[in-house]
C-alpha cells in the first residue's frame, strides 16, 4: 500500500463556472465544469487510481483487495465494501437549485443508499458571495408548501454571505444552496441523492425546466430555525484545527510551513488530505515519497500510522477521516 492518487471526474453542470481547471493545474479545454469529483465509490462515478502498481484500479477495488488495510477495521465492519466518503470541489459560477437529502433511514428505505450529511470549506468565494443554509425563522410543513406554491420560498430562506476560508456543516435535512460565485470543497457521505426541491422557475435551452422532488422532500425537512450554520474554529500554525466532527466523517484544517510529523496510532481509519493552497511531500517510510499539488487529493490507507509532510511553502490542507 502507497498513498493513492486518483484520476479527477470532472462533471459539466448547467450552472459551473471556470474556476476548477486552473485551480488543479489540469491540461483541460473543458467549459462549464461544475464539479471535481476527487474520491469517489459512488456507482458508475468510481474514482480510478491514478499511481503506482495500482494505478488503473477503482476505488472499489481497492477496498475489496486491501479491506482493513485500506478504510480500517472498524470502517470495514460498518461499511464494507462501500467507501464511506465522497470529496468533492464545487465551482458555482451560477445559484445552484435549493435542496434537501435524506438522512441514512429513509435513503435506506427509498433507494437502498445512505443519507447525505454533508460539509462545506470555501476555498474561495467573489464579492457578495452567499449559500443558502435552512429558514430565516420557524415554520411549519403547511407554511412550507404554502410558500413553495405561491412562488414565494425564498422569502423563508436564510441567505448568508460567506467569504474564503469559512466552514459549513449541513446535516440532512437542511435546506440548503450554494450560491454563485462559490469555488467549495465539499465532504460528504458516499451518497447522490438530492431532492431538488426549488430551481428559481430557470429553463434549459429546450424550454423545459427541471425535475423538482417536492413529494419526496417534504417529509425530510427540518423546519425548525437555527440561527447559526458558519463552523466556529481557529486556525493553528503548523498543527490541525479541527472543523466538524460528527458520526461519518471528522475534518480538520491543517496549515503548516515547516516539517509535520503526523501519527494516527489510535485512529481505525483512512486519512484523505485535499490540499487547497502551496504543495507539500508526503513521506511513509515504507514507500515513495509523494507530492501533492495545490488542488490534488491523496488517500492515506489505515495501515499508515506515521507520516512525515514537507511543506514548499506556507501550505493549507483538509484532513479528513472517520471515527465514530
Amino acid at each position: 500500500m502507497y498513498p493513492l492518487k486518483f484520476e479527477p471526474i470532472l462533471k459539466q453542470t448547467l450552472w459551473g463556472g471556470d474556476k476548477i481547471i486552473p485551480f488543479k493545474h489540469l491540461n483541460s479545454d473543458l467549459k462549464g465544469v461544475g464539479e471535481s469529483w476527487e474520491i469517489s465509490g459512488v456507482e458508475d462515478n468510481e474514482s480510478v487510481v491514478a499511481n503506482g502498481p495500482d494505478k488503473g484500479l477503482t476505488l472499489a477495488d481497492m477496498v475489496r483487495k486491501y479491506r482493513e488495510e485500506l478504510v480500517g477495521e472498524a470502517n470495514y465492519a460498518r461499511f464494507g465494501n462501500k467507501f464511506p466518503l465522497l470529496i468533492k470541489f464545487i465551482d458555482a459560477k451560477q445559484d445552484l437549485s435549493i435542496q434537501v437529502h435524506p438522512a441514512d433511514d429513509l435513503a435506506k428505505k427509498r433507494h437502498n443508499s445512505m443519507g447525505k450529511t454533508e460539509m462545506w470549506y470555501i476555498v474561495d468565494a467573489d464579492k457578495d458571495a452567499s449559500l443558502v443554509l435552512g429558514f430565516n425563522h420557524e415554520i411549519d410543513k403547511a407554511t412550507y408548501l404554502q410558500a413553495l406554491h405561491q412562488n414565494k420560498l425564498m422569502d423563508l430562506l436564510n441567505v448568508q454571505k460567506v467569504k474564503k476560508g469559512e466552514s459549513f456543516f449541513i446535516p440532512a435535512g437542511l435546506v440548503h444552496a450554494i450560491g454563485k460565485g462559490c469555488l467549495i470543497a465539499e465532504i460528504q457521505q458516499t451518497s447522490d441523492i438530492t431532492y431538488r426541491i426549488y430551481d428559481y422557475n430557470r429553463k434549459d435551452a429546450n424550454g423545459n425546466t427541471r425535475e423538482l422532488h417536492t413529494d419526496l422532500a417534504t417529509d425530510v425537512i427540518d423546519y425548525s430555525y437555527q440561527p447559526q450554520h458558519r463552523v466556529n474554529y481557529t486556525p493553528q500554525d503548523n498543527q490541525s484545527a479541527k472543523l466538524v466532527k460528527c458520526p461519518y466523517f471528522t475534518t480538520n484544517l491543517l496549515v503548516f510551513d515547516r516539517d509535520i510529523e503526523k501519527e494516527y496510532v489510535h485512529l481505525d481509519s483512512f486519512v484523505i488530505y485535499m490540499c487547497l493552497q502551496g504543495k507539500f511531500t508526503i513521506t511513509t517510510g515504507e514507500c515513495e515519497p509523494v507530492l501533492v499539488n495545490k488542488g490534488e487529493t491523496v488517500l492515506i490507507p489505515a495501515c499508515f500510522k506515521n507520516l512525515t509532510l514537507y511543506p514548499d511553502d506556507i501550505t493549507q490542507v483538509l484532513e479528513i477521516y472517520v471515527e465514530e
